[in-house]
C-alpha cells in the first residue's frame, strides 16, 4: 500500500476504526490511572474518534464561550504533535473535591493549588493514554513538560488550529466520558499527530 495521507480528511473508515480501537485501550488506561489516584472506581465509555472541523469540535465539547481549563503536552521523537486534555467544570470538581476537598462554582474562582492539581491530573491522563498507545503501535513518543491554560473553549481550540492549520483545518477528537458514582462526566481529549506521524502510525498498524 503506497497511499499517503495529505490531511486528516483523507482517513477512511478502516483507518478511523483502527484509531478508535487504539483509543479505546488508551482511554481505559487513563481511567485506570485516574481510579488509582482518586481511590475510587472510574470507568470509561466506549470512545468515538472523529475528524471534525473547528466549529464541530467546539459544539461536541461544549459552548464556544464556556470557560474551561486544559493541559497541553507536545509529542516528539517518532510521533510529533500535540495532546490536549480539556476539563469541564463537572469533572474538575469531582477530581478537586477528592484531592483537595474543595468544589468551585466556576473556574475563575479557583486558586493556584486547584489549577496545579488539574494540570497534574491532565498530565497523568495524557501520559497514561500515550503509554498505552506507544506499546500498541510500537513507537517511541517523548512528552514535554505539561502546560495548562484557562480560557474559553473556543480560544483553547485555536491553539492546535494555529499549530497545524497549515496541514489540515480538522481536529482529531476522541470523545469518551468518565463514569464515576454513576455520573457521566464529559471531557475533551485531542490527539493531534502531524501528517507525517499519522502516516507512520497507520503504516505500523498495517492499514496504510
Amino acid at each position: 500500500m503506497n497511499k499517503k495521507l495529505k490531511s486528516y480528511d483523507d482517513m477512511n473508515l478502516l483507518e478511523l476504526d483502527v484509531m478508535k480501537e487504539i483509543s479505546s485501550i488508551g482511554t481505559s488506561h487513563a481511567a485506570t490511572s485516574l481510579s488509582k489516584l482518586l481511590q475510587k472506581e472510574v470507568r470509561i465509555s466506549i470512545p468515538e474518534v472523529n475528524v471534525l472541523g473547528y466549529d464541530e469540535t467546539v459544539s461536541r465539547i461544549g459552548e464556544i464561550e464556556e470557560l474551561v481549563t486544559a493541559t497541553l503536552v507536545q509529542m516528539s521523537n517518532e510521533v510529533n504533535g500535540l495532546m490536549l486534555f480539556i476539563f469541564k467544570l463537572d469533572l474538575a470538581n469531582v477530581v478537586l473535591e477528592k484531592l483537595i476537598g474543595k468544589k468551585y462554582d466556576s473556574f475563575d474562582q479557583m486558586d493556584e493549588l486547584a489549577y496545579s492539581a488539574l494540570e497534574e491530573i491532565g498530565n497523568i491522563i495524557i501520559c497514561s493514554y500515550v503509554n498505552a498507545f506507544t506499546q500498541l503501535v510500537g513507537v517511541e513518543i517523548d512528552l514535554s513538560v505539561p502546560s495548562s491554560t484557562l480560557n474559553m473553549l473556543g480560544g483553547i481550540l485555536t491553539v492546535p488550529m494555529a499549530e497545524y492549520g497549515y496541514e489540515s483545518d480538522k481536529l482529531m477528537y476522541i470523545n469518551a466520558e468518565f463514569i464515576m458514582d454513576g455520573r457521566k462526566l464529559s471531557d475533551g481529549l485531542l490527539m493531534l499527530p502531524d501528517i507525517n506521524s499519522l502516516n507512520s502510525i497507520l503504516e505500523k498498524l498495517g492499514v496504510l
